[in-house]
């Protein structure tokens, strides 16, 4: 009789490798500083959920019905002003839909549109990991690059936008977004900006690929992905939507309907207090401009240069084409009890840099400066 087969620890040999389970080591080995470890390596807010937020699912508590997949005329109502408020073009109910956190659907939004093998997908050159998941269960091939002209004669399905980027902080100007705006309608590509860190910006000024600037007042074709985990620290409500064109939001409508995707009730409450409250996200603004100067003038006191990182919740960080990889880099941060996000994380031209996060608490934030310090 022939053994049982043994656990692979992977899923399925469709997706790739679940990157942070390569920094077991390293995170072990930051862990053993005698000041305790300081991750920066993920980007999860720390900070107390803002009380107009607890108030509101508090109150929504009692909801012992099904809610709808659509969402609440107040929920998408709060989305559509939101969107409005950040210089959007003005957007009906039937344009948005909420999500179960952004990353749900960013991982699935290949698959619910009907892509499948022999679709292309095209993601930015160094991307969130997700983007390629996504496509990878649909059975899609992509393509990774920042250049048009890269993607030759194909026409692709779909192409990924995301700016601010994830992971370095690179902001796209208008001309750019309009420029892949007018690309993919010319071709019938659909475009995706995930813009999840639109309000995370500090020495850039964002734009929305739904700036009438940049679409010409219409939202046909596209698609925009928003998050409240980190404006208004609800990582653990997993709150987000998705605005845009309508027919394409009519056909995820369809889709989730049919797999019963649907944010619960209380959550879609507090989103909808969230997104109407701005008190609350200027101060966590403050916050977390306050923690990227400590980081940034530490880091860059150690010899490490910062580059783009304009917006966002991290640094991109490197020593620069002499210096070491960015496993190389990562072994470094771990000797001072720090762990980091290794660049190839996030794609190929990655090899040379360090994701590092500012999400810490202040606290920890100030150990990693005084390790930085004595470097």
């Amino acid at each position: 009789m022939s053994a049982a087969p043994q656990p692979s620890g992977r899923v399925s040999s469709r997706l790739p490798d679940f990157p942070w389970d390569q920094l077991t080591g390293s995170k072990e080995r930051a862990g053993r500083h005698a000041g305790g470890l300081v991750d920066l390596s993920i980007g999860t807010p720390v900070d107390p959920t803002p009380m107009v937020v607890r108030e509101a699912l508090a109150a929504a508590a009692d909801w012992p019905g099904y809610p709808t997949t659509i969402g609440t005329v107040e929920t998408r109502q709060a989305c559509v002003d939101w969107l409005a408020g950040h210089g959007t073009i003005g957007l009906g109910l039937d344009q948005v839909l909420p999500l179960i956190g952004s990353k749900e659907l960013v991982a699935s939004l290949a698959l619910h549109l009907g892509l499948g093998p022999g679709d292309l997908v095209v993601l930015p050159e160094l991307a969130y990991p997700t983007y390629e998941v996504g496509a990878a269960l649909a059975g899609a091939r992509t393509l990774a690059t920042d250049s048009l002209t890269a993607i030759g004669p194909e026409t692709p399905r779909l192409l990924w936008l995301n700016s601010p980027s994830n992971p370095t902080g690179r902001v796209l100007p208008v001309e750019h977004l309009r420029k892949v705006v007018d690309w993919c309608r010319e071709r019938g590509t659909i475009l995706v900006s995930d813009e999840c860190y639109l309000e995370c910006a500090w020495d850039a000024a964002p734009v929305s690929v739904l700036d009438p600037e940049v679409c010409g007042g219409s939202a046909d074709g596209i698609l925009v992905v928003h998050s409240l985990s980190k404006r208004s620290n609800l990582a653990g409500y997993r709150c987000g939507f998705v605005a845009g064109d309508t027919a394409l939001i009519g056909e995820l409508l369809a889709v989730r309907k049919n797999l019963g995707l649907i944010v619960p009730g209380p959550q879609q409450a507090a989103m909808a207090a969230a997104l109407r409250d701005t008190e609350h996200a200027r101060a966590q603004h403050a916050v977390y401009a306050a923690r990227r100067a400590v980081l940034k003038e530490a880091l860059q006191g150690a010899g490490y240069t910062v580059e783009h990182s304009e917006a966002s919740l991290y640094l991109w960080t490197t020593k620069g084409p002499d210096g070491p990889d960015c496993w190389g880099l990562v072994a470094e941060f771990a000797e001072l009890g720090i762990l980091v996000a290794p660049g190839d994380f996030y794609g190929a031209a990655g090899r040379r840099h360090v994701r590092v996060a500012f999400t810490a608490t202040d606290e920890r934030i100030a150990a990693a400066a005084r390790r930085l310090a004595t470097v």
